[in-house]
This record gives structure tokens, sequence and C-alpha cells, in this order.
């Protein structure tokens, strides 16, 4: 890899980026929009306490995948990809490039959608704000690299989006999102074990209810980022 070359492709992507609004909206409107949503819904109910800081997670990880997924095979459906190829530039600077972009446009999604539900929102967090912030940002990569990863099998943009229920949705269901991960059937809460968004799930509640949680969340980030 030379880094100049995965620099000069990960600026590229972000001017790229930057001029489709769509994908600006998608990435950083989008999950702001769903977590008021989900606020105003529980209002003074105090359930929005117990599951925004989970979907504080989930939801990024979901837009990244997708955006990352989809922007990835267009470069390849469009041919951009072969003409980048017979450059210079290798495999190694393009993935590298896509990995540095998206994974800065993920650290300033976490911040938005993390400052929205706590200060327009109003999120009750007992733990530290800045850990959560670092588990939203760690949830946003590992949507950016699965985004990456999934992109490599699909050959067009809508095989991209059809891979979404194979590569997300179990990992939604199975989180402990909607039910508790040990109130499981014991096969379903083996795989859930091995799914990298359940452990970004448990980091999000253990912060939602402990003041002194950063030893357990260390756990959690640690074993999600290893698997992403």
């Amino acid at each position: 890899m030379n880094p100049r070359l995965t620099v000069a492709t990960a600026g590229r992507v972000l001017k790229q980026v930057r001029a489709d609004r769509r994908t600006l909206g998608l990435l950083m409107v989008v999950p702001c929009v769903l977590i008021g949503l989900l606020a105003w819904i529980y209002a003074g109910t105090g359930v929005f306490d117990h599951i925004g800081a989970p979907l504080l997670g989930v939801f990024p990880f979901v837009v990244m995948f997708l955006v990352t997924s989809v922007t990835t095979l267009r470069e390849r459906s469009s041919g951009t990809l072969e003409r980048l190829l017979s450059t210079p530039l290798g495999k190694g600077d393009f993935l590298g490039g896509y990995a540095l972009a998206f994974g800065a446009l993920a650290v300033v999604q976490a911040l938005v959608a993390t400052g929205f539900a706590i200060w327009v929102c109003g999120l009750d967090v007992a733990g530290p704000l800045w850990l959560l912030v670092v588990v939203a940002v760690v949830d946003s990569v590992l949507g950016t690299a699965t985004g990456l990863f999934v992109s490599a099998f699909a050959r067009t943009e809508f095989q991209a989006v059809q891979f979404m229920p194979a590569f997300v949705l179990p990992q939604f269901l199975l989180c402990g999102l909607l039910v508790p991960r040990n109130g499981l059937p014991r096969a379903l809460e083996l795989v859930s074990d091995v799914l990298p968004l359940s452990y970004a799930v448990d980091a999000m509640r253990t912060l939602t209810g402990q003041v002194d949680a950063a030893g357990d969340v260390d756990v959690d980030v640690d074993v999600d980022g290893g698997r992403s």
C-alpha cells in the first residue's frame, strides 16, 4: 500500500460524498430523525432512556452498512474501479482509502447522532458521555467494515441492498434489543454470542445504567472492534 495514494483515494471519496446531498442526508440526518421519532413516541414514559442508547449504536451501523456497500458497488458498476486500477493505484490503496474515508464519516455521524440524542432528545446516560461516543463510533466503523465486506460479494447495488437481511437483520433480532440475550433459546444465544452488534448493545445498556461502566464497556468494545 502507498500511503499517499490511500489518502488521495480517501479525499476523492469524501469529495464525492460531500457533493451528494442525499447521501449526506442519509448519513447525518436519518439517524437523528429516527432517534428523535423514538424519543417523541416514548415521551414521558422513560422507555427512551432504556432503548435510546442501544439504538444509538444500531442506527449508525445500519446506515453506514448501506452507504458503504452501495457506494463501493457504484464504483465497480460504473467502471470507475477498473479505470483507477489501471493507474498505479492498487487494490489495497483503494480499500484503504474507502475505509479511511468512511471511517472519518462514521466518526462525524456518531458525534452528530450522540449529541442530538443527549442534548436535543434528553437521553439520560449514567456512564461517561465520552465513552458513549466511543461506542457509537465503533458501531459506525463496524457498519463500514461490514459494508466493505459485503461489496466484495455483490455485483450490483441492488444485490448489496439484498444482503442487508442476511447480515443486518439477524444481528438486530439477536443482539438483545428485543429480547434479553439470556432469555433466547440456547442455540440462538450461542449465535448471538458471536455477533458483534450484540456487544455493542451490551455496551450501550451498561452505559445507560451504570455510573462506573468503563471496565465492562471496554470488554464489549474490544470484542466488537475485534470482530469488525
